[in-house]
């Protein structure tokens, strides 16, 4: 009641924010009114929706009911279904749910059924507290609200969703399935086709989900998950393609692109080994001499982590032995150790960070989500950021 509360009544307050949380959903750009627990007809036992939010636009009214789950708790199928149908019968135009939780493309977090003989369609959308939280951040801190009050309201709002006991903290947990997948990989005993291993790839992409939120937030880019498939591709056989290699390879992988930097940046999760990396690709320059790209690089990199790990990528043949790689701190004093003996052709450079990952499947400070969210932010701080920089320039001696 209290979250759902605090956030309507901003909405209604901020028409930039909440026209940035109802366009995708179809909603005109108009005046917004919001309301909490409005009791509706439902047979025999009233419902009370926890919010409905009404947009005015040229005397046409759109109109959405909302439902509301925080701390973890799932949705429940019988209660979506009944603000469908009341919104059916009513005439609006769409139910809005709101969890923790990160929807999926081809997953929905609830199955309802649409009666097909009604002449008007409701739509069914979702929200993660993670997208509300982002969409606040890129307001206040990078876009701007031209009010003062609306900034300020945007602000409290925001410190609200991210306080300890607000339960709005988004995805957090890995799901049941998290410890027998990890426990069949450390035992071999986890075999393809397992449907627990299809729930932790679709818990992983949920993450990786809200990890591109949370970032993207923080620094006012674009950061959306790279899906390597076919344009129009059924997403749940790509999901249970990475399950059956999750069985093969112990591996959960993932790839981020970021507005404005060089390369994809890839998470591997290595359950075998309990190690998470992190890494970017960069193409080699089109101009000049290797021995200069290898100066220049690791110039660039003058502050970042010592344990970096370089990788020159090489022209091979199938079966070929791959480029040299060393640590930053031994290749400091010797950039020239990044080319290969035999001179085969560079085509560029691969950076990596590895970690230990947490056991637990949720966001405690030892726990999975924990540790995949700070190394990405660790890898983009102390790598990346150092590569969108121009590379700083050699000193004479004096």
């Amino acid at each position: 009641m209290r979250a759902t509360s605090v956030l309507l009544s901003v909405m209604a307050q901020v028409p930039e924010f909440g026209r940035r949380l109802t366009a995708a959903f179809g909603a005109p750009a108009g005046r917004m009114e919001t309301f909490t627990e409005v009791s509706l007809p439902h047979g025999d036992t009233p419902r009370r929706p926890d919010g409905v939010i009404r947009v005015e636009r040229a005397g046409k009214l759109w109109t959405a009911l909302v439902e509301t789950k925080t701390n973890g708790n799932a949705l429940r199928t019988e209660q979506v279904q009944a603000y469908m149908d009341i919104a059916a019968r009513r005439g609006y135009e769409a139910v809005i749910t709101l969890s923790n939780d990160v929807a999926l493309e081809g997953s929905p977090l609830v199955d309802v059924r649409i009666d097909g003989r009604r002449k008007h369609k409701v739509a069914l959308w979702h929200l993660s507290w993670a997208e509300v939280a982002h969409q606040a951040q890129m307001l206040i801190r990078h876009e701007g609200v031209g009010n003062a009050a609306h900034a300020w309201l945007l602000q409290e709002l925001l410190h609200y969703l991210q306080h300890d006991n607000s339960g709005c903290h988004g995805f957090q947990n890995m799901g049941a399935a998290w410890v027998p997948v990890r426990n069949g990989i450390d035992d071999e005993t986890l075999c393809q086709g397992d449907p627990r291993a299809l729930e932790v790839v679709e818990s992983w992409e949920r993450l990786i989900r809200q990890v591109c939120l949370t970032l993207g937030g923080e620094l006012g880019q674009k950061v959306l998950p790279v899906q390597r498939s076919r344009r129009g591709g059924d997403p749940a056989a790509r999901r249970a393609r990475l399950a059956d290699q999750l069985c093969r390879d112990g591996r959960l992988q993932a790839e981020l692109r970021i507005e404005g930097t060089p390369g994809v940046l890839a998470v591997t999760a290595d359950l075998r080994t309990g190690k998470l990396r992190t890494s970017l690709e960069i193409p080699a320059p089109e101009q000049g001499y290797p021995l200069s790209w290898a100066k220049r690089l690791v110039r660039r990199l003058a502050e970042a982590p010592a344990d970096l790990h370089i990788e020159t990528l090489v022209e091979q043949a199938a079966g070929g032995a791959g480029g040299p790689r060393g640590t930053l701190e031994k290749l400091r004093p010797e950039p020239a150790d990044l080319l290969p003996k035999d001179g085969a052709p560079i085509t560029g450079f691969r950076l990596s960070l590895f970690k230990g990952m947490g056991s637990g499947r949720g966001n405690a400070e030892t726990g999975f989500i924990r540790s995949v969210d700070d190394a990405v932010r660790r890898f983009y701080a102390t790598v990346v950021t150092h590569l969108e920089r121009p590379a700083p320039r050699r000193t004479a001696a004096v």
